[in-house]
């Protein structure tokens, strides 16, 4: 299980790659917010479905 420092470490991590182009960064925007959702307790950790809301 991870801890919340390093899932935040991830983000920023994630973002510091980001380049400005929408669709350069979709995939990485994907996986930013999986990570903030699972930082921010909005899902199961181990729930196979990311996002309720909006299917990710």
């Amino acid at each position: 299980m991870q801890t919340e420092t390093t899932i935040h470490d991830q983000i920023e991590a994630l973002k510091a790659q980001l380049t400005g182009d929408l669709f350069a960064d979709m995939d990485l925007k994907d996986e930013i917010h999986n990570l903030e959702m699972k930082a921010n307790g909005v899902k199961p950790m181990d729930s196979h479905i990311d996002c309720i809301g909006c299917g990710s």
